[in-house]
């Protein structure tokens, strides 16, 4: 495909959430691209139209003008990258109703948590398809002004882990956001943040909290070590080859040993245990997205994470029954049947103590005694 010029190139950006503000904010200003955002919101539209989008990351505070509107049948011409920011549930229509848009050569870039490039190939064809895994939390906390609860970049690649003409633009557009990352291996990558997100974003979407809140909690990093043991187990079956999460954390390491599954204390369950201390600390601002989805009456991802990995577990022969019960669980908080609380993950702990070989668990947070 001819490199296109910098006067041809046109993005449509279809979400306009945590993800999808933070985004817009930092690439509406393009030299020699035009960005335009399509959001199902009128209320995210008429703010952005009438006085423009607001994200706030730490004491730095980001205006920018930005083209919104509210269906993408709005905006004439075809687009060289469409970039996906909706919430997984809505990410297989917005393809089929964007598929048609996209220029010969352009891609549509995933930046869904699960494993969601597989779904929008099977819609467009695999060489239509970018991946961009997202390492950084927002949120949005009002209409059309957002809060970046956490630095960091991307990691980007194709699920064949073949080279795509667009990488480089859309490397050097995702560099005004953050640091940017290629791999060949996006299916070991999406498979590790998958573990992660099955982990804080579902038990954040249980526990009602933000993570540094959470994970003070030793039943809560418990649960999170035992939800991702069984999405490693999963992922072994299945061939994959997990990569390491920005870089460092071995998930390999991370998940409970035959020997740990028997031990209540031990030198190596102290050290996972403090990892998942150090990661509450570093992104205690953040709140699961699941969450703020259940708020707004909007359907859960959680078939998408948790959910996934029961899918895969079963084909693969690899039970999952805690991964099973948090998707339960979200799903009984997505139909108003429980309260998302501490209390209720503290409840889902001690209903699955039967599946873990730790009987006690450690002591009981103060709330509980």
């Amino acid at each position: 495909m001819p490199r296109l010029s910098r006067q041809e190139f046109r993005i449509a950006l279809l979400g306009c959430g945590g993800v999808g503000g933070t985004l817009a904010a930092h690439l509406a200003g393009l030299s020699g691209a035009q960005l335009a955002v399509v959001t199902h919101n009128a209320d995210i539209e008429y703010r952005l139209r009438r006085f423009g989008l607001e994200l706030r990351e730490g004491r730095k505070v980001l205006r920018q003008k930005v083209h919104a509107v509210v269906r993408l049948e709005e905006l004439p011409g075809d687009f060289d990258l469409v970039l996906l920011a909706m919430q997984p549930p809505r990410l297989e229509e917005a393809v089929i109703q964007a598929r048609d848009r996209l220029r010969p050569g352009g891609a549509f870039v995933v930046f869904q948590n699960g494993l969601c490039e597989p779904r929008v190939a099977a819609l467009v064809g695999s060489e239509r398809v970018i991946g961009a895994i997202v390492a950084w939390g927002a949120s949005m906390i009002a209409p059309g002004i957002y809060d970046r609860t956490s630095t960091g970049g991307f990691t980007v690649g194709t699920w064949d882990g073949r080279p795509h003409p667009l990488l480089p633009d859309l490397c050097r557009f995702l560099e005004r956001v953050g640091p940017v990352r290629h791999t060949e291996n996006l299916r070991g990558a999406r498979w590790s943040k998958l573990a992660i997100n099955c982990a804080i974003s579902s038990l954040g979407t249980i526990g009602g909290e933000r993570l540094g809140v959470l994970l003070r909690y030793r039943f809560a990093r418990r649960l999170g070590l035992e939800v991702i043991t069984e999405c490693v187990e999963v992922a072994r079956a299945t061939g994959v080859q997990l990569e390491k999460v920005a870089g460092t954390v071995d998930l390999q390491w991370v998940a409970l040993s035959t020997t740990e599954r028997f031990q209540q204390r031990s030198p190596s369950l102290m050290a996972k245990h403090a990892l998942l201390l150090a990661v509450g600390a570093r992104f205690r601002k953040l709140r699961s997205s699941m969450l703020a989805a259940i708020e707004r009456g909007r359907q859960p991802a959680i078939d998408f994470l948790n959910g996934e990995v029961v899918r895969h577990g079963e084909a693969a022969g690899i039970p999952t029954p805690l991964n099973q019960h948090v998707a339960v669980t979200v799903r009984r908080i997505a139909r108003g049947e429980l309260e998302p609380s501490l209390r209720t993950l503290h409840q889902l702990y001690q209903d699955t103590m039967p599946l873990r070989s730790e009987p006690s668990g450690g002591r009981q947070p103060p709330e509980f005694t």
